[in-house]
């Protein structure tokens, strides 16, 4: 098993060195640049958009708003991948892997924006389910490039990397830190409980369909959050006047002599850049799934909010891991991992902060359950029907049997060591960007027209409204139906100007 384990590590590796992170960092730039920052410039629309109520379903129907797909995808992002993949890249990275964590969320807030657009204007309506989406790089894949062979290796590779490996890693992460916590460590009926309570407790969310998850996730991602928040701050408080020298490690880490003669550079630089896309899951292909679900006006908007959606995950949450940890400056050689955190906490706030911490990953990893589920049900359907809309004859039972095998896994995750499952999930993720990077890249430009094409409403006063008849060049749009049978809906600018207010913005 170790000389697997050292297999893959060699292979994935030099598969991120030497191909995906020149690719991610390039596709950021270039987003970044095309799109004149608008990960950046259009922050405020981002907390506007957020505020916005579901659009109403073709029935009237009640729909996902733009914060309940949020949540489905802060629930995938945020999980123990916060506690314990910035605990591992700092380990493994030195301080200065946060500077390049924080810079991979500035420059993969806007590969967020332009494949989440991309998945919102190909999205499909499921079934005959009113108000209920499917959509993400799948279905942009096969109606957008016209390349179903390429949506279907996507579909397949997202649903094992999330629906099964990412499942029992989390399912793993709580079932060791509440052992840890809870009964020493020595109790071996303690593991099997737990993988069974989480396997009952997903399965009451996810037989409950899209809109039991979302309301399941509109209540614990903020709950988790601000609960996290709260103890780290009570941490960084205790530990103020170390803050100083914190950022000196951070910046010192990224760009010092001493690390650049030692090589420390390019860890920093690997470990923050992996570690960054293994929590905000920005380029990745996986929040674009739940971006689709959304019923909203204009998809620019749902690009908006899953941008917000990364910050939210690396600036806040990561860095406040980051903080717990290097303001106790512990020692990093002999822990790492959610243990490392979990130490960093005991050490400032008492043996009770353990317990808390407890609290918190099962939270944090539960939610990443629910998200990661989702992803695996929405790719599932795309695959069993040429048109991803649920309605292939003979195959009601693929998304039942899909359900059983995610609960197993949940529960067999929970009894095991995942150390090659942790590596094979890295390789399976680099793989799913490399896919979705390369779909996206030359797609961009359509995000781009929906942007100059939002901005331009923005500018005229008006809450910005797509039809699919502004771009009628554009092929394998399903919905955005025109609104009157005239042609634009009412109030909004005129397509063609919109796209020269776009230019001169």
């Amino acid at each position: 098993m170790s000389t697997l384990d050292s297999l893959i590590v060699d292979v994935n590796d030099g598969f991120w060195t030497y191909l995906l992170i020149p690719l991610v960092i390039c596709a950021g730039l270039y987003f970044t640049i095309r799109s004149k920052a608008v990960q950046l410039r259009l922050f405020p629309e981002m907390l506007r958009v957020l505020k916005d109520k579901a659009e109403p379903g073709p029935d009237g129907g009640k729909t996902v708003s733009s914060f309940g797909a949020f949540t489905i995808s802060a629930a995938a992002r945020v999980g123990t991948g916060n506690i314990a993949g910035v605990a591992t890249a700092i380990t493994l990275g030195g301080a200065g892997a946060v500077f390049w964590m924080w810079m991979m969320a500035i420059i993969g807030g806007a590969s967020a924006f332009v494949e989440s657009a991309l998945a919102q204007l190909y999205k499909v309506r499921y079934g005959d389910r009113s108000g209920t989406y499917r959509g993400g790089p799948a279905y942009y894949m096969q109606r957008a490039l016209g390349k179903r062979w390429l949506g279907v290796l996507f579909a397949i590779t997202i649903t094992v990397t999330f629906g099964f490996v990412f499942n029992a890693v989390q399912s793993n992460t709580i079932a060791a830190v509440a052992s840890g916590s809870l009964s020493g460590g020595e109790a071996e009926w303690f593991a099997p409980a737990v993988g069974l309570l989480l396997a009952v407790l997903l399965g009451l969310a996810v037989f409950g369909g899209v809109r039991r998850i979302t309301s399941v996730t509109t209540v614990l991602v903020p709950v988790m959050a601000v609960l996290y928040l709260l103890l780290g701050a009570a941490v960084v408080l205790l530990n103020a006047a170390d803050l100083p020298r914190v950022f000196g490690d951070i910046i010192g880490g990224a760009f010092g002599f001493r690390e650049l003669a030692a090589g420390g550079i390019g860890a920093a630089i690997q470990q923050g850049i992996r570690r960054g896309m293994f929590s905000n899951e920005a380029g990745l292909g996986s929040a674009p799934n739940a971006g689709a679900a959304a019923e909203v006006s204009h998809p620019v908007k749902q690009g908006l909010v899953q941008s917000l959606g990364v910050f939210f995950d690396t600036l806040l949450i990561c860095s406040m891991t980051a903080f717990i940890i290097l303001t106790t400056n512990p020692e990093l050689g002999g822990r790492q991992g959610a243990d490392l955190t979990q130490s960093a906490l005991t050490g400032s706030l008492g043996s009770w902060a353990g317990h808390v911490l407890t609290l918190v990953v099962f939270m944090l990893a539960f939610s990443s359950m629910i998200g990661n589920y989702y992803y695996g049900e929405s790719n599932i359907g795309f695959m069993i029907d040429k048109d991803g809309k649920g309605n292939a004859p003979g195959r009601k039972w693929v998304l039942p049997t899909y359900r059983v095998l995610v609960l197993a896994v949940v529960f067999l995750g929970a009894l095991g060591s995942v150390s090659v499952v942790w590596n094979l999930a890295d390789v399976f993720m680099g793989f799913m960007a490399l896919v979705n990077l390369v779909a996206i890249l030359p797609l961009s430009v359509i995000a781009f027209r929906l942007l100059d094409d939002y901005v331009a409403q923005r500018r005229a006063g008006l809450d910005p409204v797509f039809t699919r008849d502004r771009m009628p060049d554009l092929t394998g749009v399903e919905c955005w139906e025109p609104r009157t049978a005239a042609g634009p809906a009412a109030g909004a600018v005129p397509a063609a100007s919109a796209g020269s207010a776009g230019e001169r913005g």
